[in-house]
């Protein structure tokens, strides 16, 4: 292809075209890949390249990085052409130095690292900083301007671009997916997208499924595919796939262009008839198959074994550069065909003809608005009042405490069908985790017909417009939200507790993106992921087994104190102010637990705001402290307890207790917020070591009653003063089918566990004990047999409610 440097773009139909300069650039970005990899110093090959101007230690990956920057300039091309709003994710992030070098190219790099200029020096330490010390990691990641997906762990990036398309209906989001990444799991639920993506008030979704035929070490599934096969499971999906192949410059820019022109008419088009027509079934919107080899321009052979085109291209094809003369004067080779000295001039600045083939403003997909969460705003919050529970009597009242929740956020659905910037996101659990009061303001989302009219009557309120995202898929529902909130719009993922552990390594890699993009001023604040667990391992009346598994609290727990959030809202006037605290907040993975069925309800809601703001307190009604034992210098025991069952079970014990030990002086600690617990220095939220020897004493045992799996909350409890005081019952993989109360049996959390549990670690002997020891053997011995014959648990416990003595 004639590479003519005086040539001039313009806006011709791409058969028309000149795409000479097109090549240069993309040709530049390549350079600086390659670059980026290998050196540290000599950036543009001005002298002779040498063993100390290479790194001493080779990481990155080369194989995928000239497709993203083909794609990339293609982009550009097409936005300069129509001032399209484009968003680019890069499902291949591990091609990191192609996405930095296009951004430093289109100048959006340089804004906001100032001291990585667009000069000769610039360029120095653009190098210098990739894959090393103190500079900059090898994907795509918050550091990367444009990016709001990172692409280590493949399978994310077409859910996040999915969300990132919801009500936002001028952005086009153009996902490149690598065809490894196309193997994985989520990355293959994520193709129902078009019957989901709604174009009268959504943005679009323009995949570009980038085939080089190989992974790391091996051919990939759709690489060795027929164009005719991929494009048939595209089309299956309801996508409208044109394939661009070749391994010819001179052929593939062409090609692409014309596909990418042809793509964006259609999405205009598709918008435009919805927006004047309506929307009837979903759109045909268009795809793109893009086939070229992998590591395309670089080594086609090293020491006698193909590269160019194989898995051997993946990372870095030339090794030992600094030891291999050979491969010294390879290397040198492959960089200088790229031509520097005509790409960048005397200064290091990218020529002047080159740089305007880029973008202009917050055109450039390094510096859209969206991409950094501009233009974010708050989401107003309906008066709590109107949904609070009256808890008179105290405890006596009984009622399902996720669906005021459900209620409130009915209202803000309403509140915001002006104005869209709240959805709900639920794996088909909506309505069984008592939320449904949602579908009083707006329907499921769905843009299949029916197949009948029978069908659609049947139709529970499901509808093209609906703004509640139901699929059967923890995966596309969090990634969803998860593109959707880091556009800086708000939301909520809903699960049943065992089964987001499906989508349990999303939230880890969530929680890493906050926690660097935080100390990106250049970053705006975004709202926070919002996750609550429910229908949980306590309560799983008809459901085996597989529903008990409260292990996302461990992995949340497991993250940086600076994002993650931990809470346990024992009922729902404390769930409902959680959720406003949580749907108001910015840049945290908040985690709330709590069960949708039937529960107690304890607190008003000025108490339960009072109680939240603390994050743990004594429940001075629940307890009975006396002079006991101790003189009146503190109790004789602690009962301690953090999440809805394990606090009904504590209420009983200290209940019983009290009954039967008056003179025992028993403390109740109720915690809702669990980063209270460890030392401030480990968790902002984590008491004061007066404030926790307030509420826990500093010598007396703790009975702790913990929603999950124990060993969670020793780990929070290290560094406090005497830890092993706090002896902990929590879920430890026991039950199945069977009632809720032989559930905190089996699992040793029951009311008559804590109680013998407290005797005798209390302080002291009391009169009565021996008689309540017994009563909680006799009484464990009569449920076992009751539950047996009668299926259900005996009447004490059914009907048991906390009264004051």
């Amino acid at each position: 292809m004639n590479l003519d440097k005086n040539a001039t773009y313009t806006d011709r139909k791409p058969e028309q075209e000149n795409f000479d300069l097109l090549h240069r650039y993309w040709s530049a970005a390549n350079y600086l890949t390659v670059a980026q990899i290998y050196l540290q110093e000599n950036p543009l090959l001005r002298e002779p390249l040498q063993a100390q101007h290479i790194k001493p230690r080779l990481l990155g990956h080369w194989g995928t990085s000239p497709g993203l920057s083909l794609i990339y300039a293609h982009l550009n091309r097409l936005i300069r052409r129509t001032s399209a709003e484009v968003l680019f994710v890069a499902g291949p992030g591990h091609g990191g130095p192609a996405v930095v070098a296009n951004t430093y190219l289109e100048g959006c790099y340089s804004e906001v690292y100032p001291a990585v200029g667009k000069n000769l020096e610039g360029l120095r330490r653009l190098v210098r900083q990739f894959s090393t010390p103190g500079g900059v990691a090898s994907h795509v990641g918050p550091a990367t301007p444009g990016s709001i997906h990172e692409g280590g762990e493949l399978g994310y990036s077409l859910m996040h671009a999915t969300g990132a398309a919801m009500d936002n209906p001028d952005l086009i989001v153009a996902c490149v997916i690598g065809d490894g990444e196309a193997e994985t799991g989520p990355l293959e639920g994520s193709w129902k997208a078009p019957s989901f993506i709604n174009p009268l008030r959504d943005g679009a979704v323009l995949p570009i499924l980038h085939l080089n035929g190989h992974k790391i070490s091996g051919p990939t599934v759709l690489g060795r595919r027929t164009n005719k096969d991929v494009a048939s499971l595209l089309q299956a999906h309801g996508w409208d796939p044109v394939i661009v192949a070749g391994d010819d410059p001179a052929v593939v820019h062409p090609a692409l262009a014309s596909a990418l022109d042809s793509a964006y008419a259609s999405i205009r088009a598709i918008q435009s008839h919805a927006r004047t027509e309506g929307v009837t079934g979903p759109s045909r919107w268009p795809a793109i198959i893009l086939r070229t080899p992998k590591g395309w321009t670089g080594p086609v052979t090293v020491d006698g074994k193909p590269v160019e085109g194989t898995h051997r291209s993946h990372q870095v094809p030339l090794a030992g550069v600094r030891e291999n003369p050979g491969h010294l004067q390879q290397l040198e080779a492959w960089m200088r065909s790229y031509h520097p000295e005509e790409l960048f001039d005397a200064d290091g600045c990218l020529l002047a003809e080159l740089a305007h083939l880029a973008p202009t403003g917050d055109l450039r997909m390094g510096a859209l608005p969206a991409s950094r969460g501009k233009g974010s705003r708050n989401l107003a919050i309906p008066d709590l009042g109107r949904y609070a529970i009256k808890t008179v009597p105290r405890g006596g009242v009984m009622h399902e405490s996720t669906k005021p929740l459900g209620e409130m956020l009915r209202d803000i659905y309403i509140d915001t069908a002006r104005d869209p910037r709240f959805r709900l996101f639920c794996p088909d659990e909506t309505n069984s985790n008592r939320l449904g009061a949602v579908f009083e303001a707006t329907d499921r989302c769905l843009l299949e017909p029916a197949a009948t009219r029978e069908a659609a009557l049947a139709d529970d309120h499901v509808s093209a417009n609906g703004r509640v995202m139901e699929v059967l898929s923890e995966h596309l529902c969090q990634g969803w939200l998860e593109g959707y909130v880091l556009t800086g719009r708000h939301g909520l993922f809903a699960s049943y507790e065992a089964f987001a552990m499906v989508s349990a390594s999303m939230t880890i890699q969530h929680a890493k993106w906050l926690q660097h993009a935080r100390d990106l001023e250049w970053r705006q604040p975004v709202p926070s992921l919002n996750i609550l667990l429910t229908s949980t391992c306590w309560r799983n009346d008809h459901n085996g087994f597989s529903h008990q598994g409260p292990g996302l609290i461990d992995t949340v727990l497991s993250l940086s104190s600076t994002v993650i959030r931990v809470y346990f809202p024992p009922d729902a006037n404390t769930l409902l102010v959680t959720a406003e605290h949580m749907l108001q907040s910015k840049d945290y993975v908040n985690l709330v637990v709590i069960d949708k069925q039937e529960h107690p309800q304890y607190l008003t809601l000025e108490e339960a705001r009072e109680h939240a703001a603390v994050g743990a307190s004594i429940w001075d009604w629940a307890g009975h402290e006396t002079s006991g034992t101790s003189g009146g210098k503190g109790p004789d025991i602690v009962l301690g307890c953090a999440g809805d069952v394990p606090t009904q079970e504590t209420l009983a014990a200290a209940w019983l207790l009290r009954r039967y030990v008056p003179e025992m002086s028993v403390r109740v600690v109720n915690v809702m917020d669990a980063m209270v617990l460890p030392p401030p220095e480990t968790h902002p939220h984590g008491l004061s070591g007066g404030k926790f020897e307030e509420l826990f004493t500093s010598d007396t045992d703790v009975v702790m009653a913990w929603h999950g799996y124990a060993r969670a909350l020793h780990q929070l409890l290290h560094g406090r003063p005497h830890p092993e005081r706090f002896h902990v019952r929590g879920y430890n993989e026991q039950g199945t089918t069977t009632t809720p109360f032989d559930m905190v049996v089996l699992n040793k959390v029951s009311r008559y566990h804590l109680v013998m549990e407290a005797l005798r670690r209390a302080r002291g002997q009391f009169e009565g004990s021996e008689h309540l020891l017994e009563l909680c053997r006799t009484q464990l011995d009569a449920h076992s047999r009751y539950i047996r014959k009668y299926f259900e648990d005996l009447p004490e416990i059914r009907d048991w409610v906390w009264t004051p003595q």
